[in-house]
Protein backbone atom coordinates (compact mmCIF):
# COMPACT_ATOMS: atom_id res chain seq x y z
CA UNK A 1 0.00 0.00 0.00
CA UNK A 2 1.44 3.35 -1.00
CA UNK A 3 0.55 6.13 1.42
CA UNK A 4 0.74 8.67 -1.37
CA UNK A 5 -2.82 7.79 -2.37
CA UNK A 6 -5.73 8.69 -0.11
CA UNK A 7 -9.42 8.12 -0.71
CA UNK A 8 -10.63 11.34 0.88
CA UNK A 9 -8.10 13.87 2.14
CA UNK A 10 -10.66 16.05 3.92
CA UNK A 11 -12.10 13.05 5.77
CA UNK A 12 -8.62 12.24 7.06
CA UNK A 13 -8.23 15.85 8.23
CA UNK A 14 -11.48 15.72 10.17
CA UNK A 15 -10.78 12.37 11.79
CA UNK A 16 -7.28 13.49 12.77
CA UNK A 17 -8.59 16.65 14.38
CA UNK A 18 -11.30 14.82 16.29
CA UNK A 19 -9.53 11.52 17.01
CA UNK A 20 -8.04 12.77 20.25
CA UNK A 21 -7.85 9.15 21.42
CA UNK A 22 -6.42 7.91 24.67
CA UNK A 23 -5.10 4.58 25.78
CA UNK A 24 -4.41 3.69 29.41
CA UNK A 25 -1.03 2.22 30.22
CA UNK A 26 -2.74 -1.05 31.07
CA UNK A 27 -3.83 -1.31 27.44
CA UNK A 28 -0.40 -0.42 26.12
CA UNK A 29 1.44 -2.92 28.29
CA UNK A 30 4.60 -2.70 30.37
CA UNK A 31 7.99 -2.70 28.69
CA UNK A 32 11.53 -1.74 29.48
CA UNK A 33 12.99 0.08 26.50
CA UNK A 34 16.67 0.93 26.33
CA UNK A 35 17.38 4.21 24.53
CA UNK A 36 19.00 3.54 21.20
CA UNK A 37 19.01 6.90 19.46
CA UNK A 38 20.96 7.06 16.22
CA UNK A 39 24.22 8.89 15.95
CA UNK A 40 23.79 12.06 13.94
CA UNK A 41 25.83 14.08 11.51
CA UNK A 42 23.31 16.94 11.24
CA UNK A 43 24.32 20.57 11.17
CA UNK A 44 23.33 21.77 14.66
CA UNK A 45 22.37 25.35 15.51
CA UNK A 46 21.32 26.89 18.82
CA UNK A 47 19.32 29.96 19.83
CA UNK A 48 17.14 31.10 22.71
CA UNK A 49 13.86 29.13 22.91
CA UNK A 50 11.59 32.15 22.60
CA UNK A 51 13.06 33.14 19.25
CA UNK A 52 14.25 29.79 17.95
CA UNK A 53 12.20 30.22 14.79
CA UNK A 54 14.50 33.08 13.80
CA UNK A 55 17.27 30.54 13.23
CA UNK A 56 15.19 28.46 10.82
CA UNK A 57 14.24 28.93 7.17
CA UNK A 58 11.12 31.03 6.69
CA UNK A 59 9.15 28.11 5.30
CA UNK A 60 9.93 25.96 8.37
CA UNK A 61 9.02 28.77 10.75
CA UNK A 62 5.84 29.34 8.76
CA UNK A 63 4.82 25.69 9.08
CA UNK A 64 5.35 25.70 12.85
CA UNK A 65 3.38 28.94 13.29
CA UNK A 66 0.45 27.86 11.12
CA UNK A 67 0.06 24.12 11.75
CA UNK A 68 -3.23 23.09 13.28
CA UNK A 69 -2.71 19.34 13.55
CA UNK A 70 0.20 17.21 14.63
CA UNK A 71 1.27 13.76 15.67
CA UNK A 72 1.73 14.05 19.44
CA UNK A 73 3.77 11.30 21.13
CA UNK A 74 3.93 10.59 24.85
CA UNK A 75 5.61 7.83 26.86
CA UNK A 76 3.76 5.31 29.04
CA UNK A 77 4.91 4.11 32.46
CA UNK A 78 6.27 1.04 30.68
CA UNK A 79 8.38 3.19 28.31
CA UNK A 80 6.15 2.59 25.31
CA UNK A 81 5.94 5.57 22.91
CA UNK A 82 2.31 6.33 22.03
CA UNK A 83 1.30 8.55 19.13
CA UNK A 84 -2.02 10.40 18.86
CA UNK A 85 -3.04 12.92 16.19
CA UNK A 86 -4.34 16.05 17.95
CA UNK A 87 -5.04 19.71 17.32
CA UNK A 88 -2.26 22.20 17.96
CA UNK A 89 -1.52 25.92 17.80
CA UNK A 90 1.60 28.05 18.10
CA UNK A 91 1.98 30.14 21.26
CA UNK A 92 3.50 33.64 21.42
CA UNK A 93 5.94 32.54 24.15
CA UNK A 94 7.57 29.99 21.86
CA UNK A 95 5.60 26.84 22.69
CA UNK A 96 3.69 24.46 20.46
CA UNK A 97 0.40 23.89 22.27
CA UNK A 98 -1.63 20.71 21.91
CA UNK A 99 -5.01 19.98 23.42
CA UNK A 100 -6.97 16.99 24.62
CA UNK A 101 -10.27 16.46 26.38
CA UNK A 102 -10.61 16.44 30.16
CA UNK A 103 -13.03 13.54 29.61
CA UNK A 104 -10.11 11.49 28.22
CA UNK A 105 -7.04 12.84 30.04
CA UNK A 106 -4.64 9.89 29.94
CA UNK A 107 -2.20 11.35 27.42
CA UNK A 108 -2.00 14.55 29.50
CA UNK A 109 -1.26 12.50 32.62
CA UNK A 110 1.49 10.70 30.73
CA UNK A 111 2.97 14.07 29.80
CA UNK A 112 2.76 15.24 33.41
CA UNK A 113 4.49 12.09 34.64
CA UNK A 114 7.11 12.13 31.87
CA UNK A 115 7.46 15.53 30.14
CA UNK A 116 9.57 14.13 27.29
CA UNK A 117 7.26 14.31 24.28
CA UNK A 118 7.45 14.42 20.50
CA UNK A 119 5.58 16.42 17.85
CA UNK A 120 5.55 15.82 14.10
CA UNK A 121 4.33 18.70 11.90
CA UNK A 122 3.58 18.12 8.23
CA UNK A 123 2.17 20.42 5.58
CA UNK A 124 1.51 20.21 1.87
CA UNK A 125 3.89 18.27 -0.33
CA UNK A 126 5.82 21.43 -1.25
CA UNK A 127 6.25 22.41 2.41
CA UNK A 128 8.76 21.25 5.03
CA UNK A 129 8.35 18.48 7.58
CA UNK A 130 9.39 19.29 11.17
CA UNK A 131 10.01 16.79 13.97
CA UNK A 132 10.21 18.16 17.52
CA UNK A 133 11.53 16.64 20.74
CA UNK A 134 10.18 18.80 23.52
CA UNK A 135 9.33 19.36 27.17
CA UNK A 136 5.64 19.28 28.11
CA UNK A 137 3.89 21.42 30.72
CA UNK A 138 0.28 20.42 31.38
CA UNK A 139 -2.25 23.20 31.96
CA UNK A 140 -5.44 22.01 33.65
CA UNK A 141 -5.78 24.22 36.75
CA UNK A 142 -8.59 26.26 35.11
CA UNK A 143 -10.57 24.35 32.51
CA UNK A 144 -12.94 27.21 31.75
CA UNK A 145 -9.98 29.49 31.02
CA UNK A 146 -8.59 26.78 28.74
CA UNK A 147 -11.84 26.72 26.78
CA UNK A 148 -11.75 30.48 26.28
CA UNK A 149 -8.12 30.19 25.22
CA UNK A 150 -8.88 27.34 22.80
CA UNK A 151 -12.00 28.65 21.06
CA UNK A 152 -10.34 31.71 19.44
CA UNK A 153 -7.73 29.32 18.02
CA UNK A 154 -10.32 27.32 16.04
CA UNK A 155 -13.31 29.66 15.65
CA UNK A 156 -12.76 30.65 12.01
CA UNK A 157 -12.58 27.04 10.80
CA UNK A 158 -15.01 25.40 13.23
CA UNK A 159 -17.11 24.27 10.24
CA UNK A 160 -14.18 22.12 9.05
CA UNK A 161 -14.82 19.54 11.75
CA UNK A 162 -18.38 20.36 12.79
CA UNK A 163 -19.79 17.69 10.45
CA UNK A 164 -22.70 19.99 9.57
CA UNK A 165 -23.67 20.77 13.17
CA UNK A 166 -24.28 24.41 14.13
CA UNK A 167 -22.47 26.06 17.04
CA UNK A 168 -25.78 26.05 18.98
CA UNK A 169 -25.73 22.26 18.80
CA UNK A 170 -21.99 21.67 19.08
CA UNK A 171 -21.60 23.85 22.19
CA UNK A 172 -23.62 21.24 24.09
CA UNK A 173 -20.78 18.72 23.67
CA UNK A 174 -18.97 19.87 26.80
CA UNK A 175 -17.19 16.51 26.92
CA UNK A 176 -15.20 17.73 23.89
CA UNK A 177 -14.78 21.44 24.65
CA UNK A 178 -13.52 20.95 28.22
CA UNK A 179 -9.86 20.98 27.19
CA UNK A 180 -6.50 20.32 28.76
CA UNK A 181 -3.75 22.35 27.10
CA UNK A 182 -0.23 20.93 26.93
CA UNK A 183 2.46 23.51 26.23
CA UNK A 184 5.51 21.98 24.55
CA UNK A 185 8.84 23.79 24.67
CA UNK A 186 10.98 22.60 21.73
CA UNK A 187 14.38 21.22 22.75
CA UNK A 188 15.42 19.71 19.43
CA UNK A 189 13.91 20.34 16.02
CA UNK A 190 14.80 18.31 12.93
CA UNK A 191 13.47 19.47 9.58
CA UNK A 192 13.45 18.55 5.94
CA UNK A 193 12.85 21.23 3.28
CA UNK A 194 10.11 19.13 1.67
CA UNK A 195 8.39 15.79 2.16
CA UNK A 196 10.28 14.37 -0.82
CA UNK A 197 13.56 14.86 1.09
CA UNK A 198 12.76 12.60 4.05
CA UNK A 199 15.36 10.05 2.95
CA UNK A 200 18.07 12.68 3.49
CA UNK A 201 19.76 13.68 6.76
CA UNK A 202 17.65 16.44 8.33
CA UNK A 203 18.81 19.83 9.43
CA UNK A 204 18.74 20.34 13.18
CA UNK A 205 18.30 22.98 15.88
CA UNK A 206 19.01 22.44 19.59
CA UNK A 207 17.94 24.61 22.52
CA UNK A 208 20.74 26.00 24.69
CA UNK A 209 21.72 23.63 27.54
CA UNK A 210 20.85 26.19 30.25
CA UNK A 211 17.24 26.58 29.12
CA UNK A 212 14.68 27.00 31.94
CA UNK A 213 11.78 24.58 31.53
CA UNK A 214 8.29 25.29 32.92
CA UNK A 215 6.55 22.91 35.28
CA UNK A 216 3.10 21.44 34.80
CA UNK A 217 0.18 22.54 36.94
CA UNK A 218 0.00 20.45 40.14
CA UNK A 219 -1.63 17.06 39.69
CA UNK A 220 -5.27 17.06 40.83
CA UNK A 221 -6.29 15.40 44.08
CA UNK A 222 -7.70 11.91 44.38
CA UNK A 223 -7.61 8.87 42.15
CA UNK A 224 -7.59 9.40 38.39
CA UNK A 225 -10.73 8.32 36.57
CA UNK A 226 -10.64 5.06 34.67
CA UNK A 227 -11.02 4.95 30.90
CA UNK A 228 -14.23 3.26 29.72
CA UNK A 229 -13.86 0.01 27.84
CA UNK A 230 -14.79 0.96 24.32
CA UNK A 231 -15.53 -1.93 21.93
CA UNK A 232 -13.07 -2.73 19.17
CA UNK A 233 -12.34 -5.30 16.47
CA UNK A 234 -9.36 -7.70 16.67
CA UNK A 235 -6.15 -6.15 15.39
CA UNK A 236 -6.09 -8.34 12.29
CA UNK A 237 -9.47 -7.00 11.13
CA UNK A 238 -8.46 -3.41 11.86
CA UNK A 239 -5.19 -3.90 9.98
CA UNK A 240 -7.00 -5.11 6.87
CA UNK A 241 -9.37 -2.16 7.07
CA UNK A 242 -6.75 0.61 7.36
CA UNK A 243 -4.64 -0.89 4.57
CA UNK A 244 -7.68 -1.17 2.30
CA UNK A 245 -8.55 2.47 3.03
CA UNK A 246 -4.95 3.58 2.35
CA UNK A 247 -4.88 5.64 5.52
CA UNK A 248 -1.56 7.40 6.26
CA UNK A 249 0.57 5.54 8.82
CA UNK A 250 2.93 7.04 11.39
CA UNK A 251 5.58 5.00 13.17
CA UNK A 252 6.70 6.12 16.65
CA UNK A 253 9.79 4.81 18.44
CA UNK A 254 11.91 5.87 21.41
CA UNK A 255 14.59 8.26 20.20
CA UNK A 256 17.69 9.78 21.70
CA UNK A 257 17.55 10.67 25.40
CA UNK A 258 14.16 8.98 25.78
CA UNK A 259 12.08 11.27 23.55
CA UNK A 260 9.33 9.59 21.48
CA UNK A 261 9.77 10.37 17.77
CA UNK A 262 7.25 9.89 14.94
CA UNK A 263 7.53 9.74 11.16
CA UNK A 264 5.12 9.03 8.33
CA UNK A 265 6.16 5.86 6.51
CA UNK A 266 6.44 5.80 2.73
CA UNK A 267 4.35 2.64 2.48
CA UNK A 268 3.18 -0.37 4.44
CA UNK A 269 1.77 -3.80 3.65
CA UNK A 270 0.19 -6.56 5.66
CA UNK A 271 2.26 -9.36 7.14
CA UNK A 272 1.14 -12.30 9.26
CA UNK A 273 3.01 -10.73 12.16
CA UNK A 274 1.82 -7.17 11.54
CA UNK A 275 3.10 -4.73 8.90
CA UNK A 276 6.10 -4.40 6.61
CA UNK A 277 7.14 -0.75 6.46
CA UNK A 278 9.17 1.44 4.15
CA UNK A 279 10.53 4.04 6.59
CA UNK A 280 12.24 7.24 5.39
CA UNK A 281 16.00 6.86 5.75
CA UNK A 282 16.36 10.32 7.28
CA UNK A 283 14.26 9.43 10.34
CA UNK A 284 16.43 10.20 13.41
CA UNK A 285 14.68 7.62 15.59
CA UNK A 286 15.75 3.97 15.96
CA UNK A 287 14.10 1.15 14.03
CA UNK A 288 14.12 -1.17 17.00
CA UNK A 289 12.31 -1.64 20.28
CA UNK A 290 8.82 -0.77 21.48
CA UNK A 291 6.75 1.20 19.00
CA UNK A 292 3.28 2.21 17.91
CA UNK A 293 1.84 2.49 14.41
CA UNK A 294 -1.02 4.99 14.11
CA UNK A 295 -3.35 5.26 11.11
CA UNK A 296 -4.82 8.79 11.18
CA UNK A 297 -6.28 8.18 14.64
CA UNK A 298 -8.64 5.52 13.31
CA UNK A 299 -6.56 2.56 14.50
CA UNK A 300 -3.38 2.43 16.58
CA UNK A 301 -1.29 -0.69 17.00
CA UNK A 302 1.24 -1.34 19.74
CA UNK A 303 4.14 -3.73 19.37
CA UNK A 304 7.78 -3.57 18.43
CA UNK A 305 9.79 -2.79 15.34
CA UNK A 306 12.87 -4.48 13.93
CA UNK A 307 14.84 -4.66 10.71
CA UNK A 308 14.78 -8.05 9.02
CA UNK A 309 15.85 -9.23 5.57
CA UNK A 310 16.32 -5.68 4.36
CA UNK A 311 12.83 -4.61 5.46
CA UNK A 312 11.35 -2.99 8.56
CA UNK A 313 8.86 -5.22 10.36
CA UNK A 314 6.32 -3.88 12.84
CA UNK A 315 5.15 -6.81 14.96
CA UNK A 316 1.69 -6.16 16.39
CA UNK A 317 0.82 -7.15 19.94
CA UNK A 318 -2.62 -5.55 20.03
CA UNK A 319 -4.76 -2.75 18.68
CA UNK A 320 -5.54 -0.05 21.21
CA UNK A 321 -9.16 0.89 21.98
CA UNK A 322 -10.39 4.09 20.35
CA UNK A 323 -13.01 6.65 21.28
CA UNK A 324 -16.32 6.13 19.42
CA UNK A 325 -16.14 9.41 17.51
CA UNK A 326 -12.87 8.50 15.80
CA UNK A 327 -14.97 6.41 13.43
CA UNK A 328 -18.37 8.10 13.69
CA UNK A 329 -18.33 11.90 13.99
CA UNK A 330 -21.98 11.98 15.04
CA UNK A 331 -20.78 10.43 18.31
CA UNK A 332 -18.80 13.63 18.97
CA UNK A 333 -21.57 16.22 18.64
CA UNK A 334 -24.66 14.03 19.15
CA UNK A 335 -23.41 10.92 21.00
CA UNK A 336 -25.53 7.94 21.87
CA UNK A 337 -26.90 7.76 25.37
CA UNK A 338 -24.21 5.22 26.31
CA UNK A 339 -21.34 7.28 24.89
CA UNK A 340 -22.60 10.53 26.42
CA UNK A 341 -23.08 8.84 29.78
CA UNK A 342 -19.55 7.43 29.89
CA UNK A 343 -17.91 10.68 28.78
CA UNK A 344 -20.01 12.86 31.09
CA UNK A 345 -19.37 10.64 34.12
CA UNK A 346 -15.64 10.80 33.57
CA UNK A 347 -15.72 14.55 32.93
CA UNK A 348 -17.61 15.11 36.18
CA UNK A 349 -15.09 13.00 38.11
CA UNK A 350 -12.13 14.89 36.66
CA UNK A 351 -13.74 18.27 37.34
CA UNK A 352 -14.42 17.21 40.94
CA UNK A 353 -10.75 16.26 41.36
CA UNK A 354 -9.88 19.84 40.38
CA UNK A 355 -12.72 21.42 42.39
CA UNK A 356 -14.09 23.05 39.25
CA UNK A 357 -17.69 23.46 38.02
CA UNK A 358 -19.12 22.11 34.79
CA UNK A 359 -18.10 24.61 32.07
CA UNK A 360 -20.71 26.57 30.13
CA UNK A 361 -19.84 27.38 26.52
CA UNK A 362 -20.43 30.91 25.16
CA UNK A 363 -23.47 31.58 22.99
CA UNK A 364 -21.26 32.69 20.10
CA UNK A 365 -17.77 31.76 18.98
CA UNK A 366 -15.16 34.43 19.81
CA UNK A 367 -13.15 36.34 17.23
CA UNK A 368 -10.26 34.29 15.83
CA UNK A 369 -6.60 34.88 16.60
CA UNK A 370 -4.11 35.67 13.85
CA UNK A 371 -2.85 32.09 14.11
CA UNK A 372 -6.38 30.80 13.65
CA UNK A 373 -6.66 32.79 10.43
CA UNK A 374 -3.42 31.25 9.17
CA UNK A 375 -4.79 27.78 9.82
CA UNK A 376 -8.02 28.74 8.07
CA UNK A 377 -5.94 29.73 5.03
CA UNK A 378 -4.53 26.19 4.99
CA UNK A 379 -8.07 24.84 4.91
CA UNK A 380 -8.93 27.09 1.97
CA UNK A 381 -5.91 25.88 0.04
CA UNK A 382 -6.83 22.27 0.71
CA UNK A 383 -10.40 22.87 -0.46
CA UNK A 384 -9.20 24.60 -3.62
CA UNK A 385 -6.78 21.80 -4.47
CA UNK A 386 -9.42 19.15 -3.87
CA UNK A 387 -11.82 20.97 -6.19
CA UNK A 388 -9.13 21.36 -8.84
CA UNK A 389 -7.52 17.92 -8.89
CA UNK A 390 -9.62 15.75 -6.59
CA UNK A 391 -8.89 14.25 -3.17
CA UNK A 392 -6.48 11.63 -4.55
CA UNK A 393 -3.98 14.25 -5.66
CA UNK A 394 -4.66 17.25 -3.41
CA UNK A 395 -1.56 17.69 -1.28
CA UNK A 396 -1.46 13.95 -0.67
CA UNK A 397 -0.22 12.68 1.59
CA UNK A 398 1.11 15.62 3.62
CA UNK A 399 -2.17 17.13 4.74
CA UNK A 400 -1.49 17.42 8.45
CA UNK A 401 -1.92 20.85 9.94
CA UNK A 402 -5.14 21.69 8.14
CA UNK A 403 -7.35 21.79 11.26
Amino acid sequence: MSLFQEDDALTVIVHRLCSDGEWPDAEVGERSVKDSGKSSTEQITRSAPGDFLSGMPDEVAGLIRSAGLCEFATVSKGDVPIDTPVGCFWGPTGTINVTTGLAYPTKAERARNNPKVGILLEGFRDEPVALVAGHAAVRDADINANIMRYLPEISSYFDTFAAGYSWDSARQAVHYWARIIIEVTPLTVWWWRSADMLDRTPERWDAPPDITLPKSDPAPQGEPSSAPRWPGEPWQIQAEEVVAQALPAHLTTMGEAGFPLSIRVWSCSLDDRGFLLDVPRGFPGPLSGAATLCFAGRSTFVGDVLSTDGATLFRVERALPALPFTRDLSQLWAPSEETRGKLTARLEQELARRNQPMPVLPLALPEPTSGCLMREARNRRMTQEMQAVGPHEAAAPYIVGQG
